[in-house]
């Protein structure tokens, strides 16, 4: 006889992971001898301990990192630094939820790709290969032949946008599978050890707050602030929460990870998610920018939690719910400028902090 549902154990079953999807294997840093080697050489004789406060925390994770082999560690070595910049379009722009035209996003890959953004500079200037990625941006981007490129433009567009998530799922299993394997392949084919990614998407912080909403159980109205829709008129707020919930309502049985990711998500998203997979399993440093690059890291942690051990986060936005969001990551980001650009910014402003730890260990 069938047990009441009343008294049925429960159970908290993890989702099931789509057959088709190959996950890298990720090995956890934790290691006490060296957290202790580490911590004495930070703190000479008469200095107290835990001075440094939260650059020891960044020297030691970076230590964990690098502390690959049996050989003894010595120092931090950053090899041939990479910025990898994702863009994707979003459907859900048709829904007035930007004050910029879609259009806007490959406009923004133009000027990355020509090397006019402020991005550019802060890449050059301290010595990381930019590469821009067209993951899903809504309209094909042609250059003439004769414009001088500062950066590559690699095509690995998913789809045209993803679809309008108010209407069905941003995007088929099929294709957040095929995201994050193309981000997973990306990375394998740069060199150095570390990567930084970061974003370029109108209407992409909506499918970040979505996704915070639904991976950590933020209600929709913390996770999007009415400041976040820049240019918006504020009035229409409470309509736009309105909207959101009700889409929110239609994928409440997308749960798990990849699930989320397919009904709420971006192919930027996704193809974030699969490079901090695909270079945590290489052991690489790997920072994330803003609110839409720590949304990719709520998918990547979901599919594979040992990845939290390589990730750090350059800098909290200006976003209402990245505040939330990093606190459901259990992650302290370096900087907090109240800045809402992204397309690597923050880590790029933030890179100096490793340097210094860098020098720290090495004095």
């Amino acid at each position: 006889m069938a047990l009441d549902p009343v008294f049925e154990p429960i159970t908290r079953r993890a989702p099931e992971l789509p057959a088709n999807l190959t996950l890298p294997h990720i090995a956890p840093t934790t290691d006490t001898l060296l957290d202790h080697a580490v911590s004495l050489r930070l703190t000479p004789e008469g200095v107290a301990e835990h001075a440094l406060g939260r650059m020891e925390a960044l020297t030691l994770q970076l230590a964990r990192i690098q502390n690959s082999s049996a050989t003894p560690f010595d120092t931090l070595t950053f090899d041939a630094p990479q910025l990898v910049v994702f863009a994707g379009d979003h459907g859900i722009a048709d829904e007035g939820m930007s004050d910029q035209a879609q259009s806007m996003t490959s406009e923004h890959v133009l000027q990355l790709v020509l090397g006019t953004t402020p991005v550019n500079a802060l890449a050059q200037m301290h010595g990381f290969d930019l590469t821009v990625v067209d993951a899903g941006v809504a309209t094909h981007i042609a250059l003439p032949d004769a414009v001088q490129r500062k950066a590559p433009l690699l095509p690995r567009k998913i789809g045209y946008g993803t679809r309008n998530l108010m209407l069905g799922p941003a995007m088929s299993q099929a294709q957040a599978v095929s995201a994050l394997h193309a981000g997973m392949d990306v990375v394998r084919h740069l060199p150095g050890n570390v990567i930084a990614l970061g974003d370029v998407g109108v209407a992409n912080t909506v499918s970040a707050s979505m996704l915070l909403s639904r991976l950590c159980g933020v209600p929709l109205a913390d996770a999007c602030g009415s400041d976040d829709f820049q240019g918006v008129d504020d009035a229409l707020h409470p309509k736009r929460i309105e909207k959101l919930s009700a889409a929110a309502s239609r994928h409440r049985k997308a749960l798990g990870p990849v699930d989320a990711l397919a009904a709420l998500g971006g192919f930027e998203i996704a193809m974030m998610a699969g490079a901090m997979l695909q270079a945590a399993s290489e052991r690489r440093v790997v920072l994330v920018d803003g609110y839409v690059a720590s949304s990719a890291a709520l998918i990547a942690r979901g599919l594979v939690p040992a990845v939290a051990d390589y990730l750090v986060f350059g800098h909290r936005s200006g976003d209402t719910g990245h505040r939330l969001m990093l606190i459901h990551l259990q992650a302290q980001p370096l900087l907090d400028m109240g800045m809402r650009v992204s397309q690597g910014t923050g880590v790029m402003l933030a890179w100096p902090l490793l340097l210094a730890a860098q020098k720290l260990l090495a004095h």
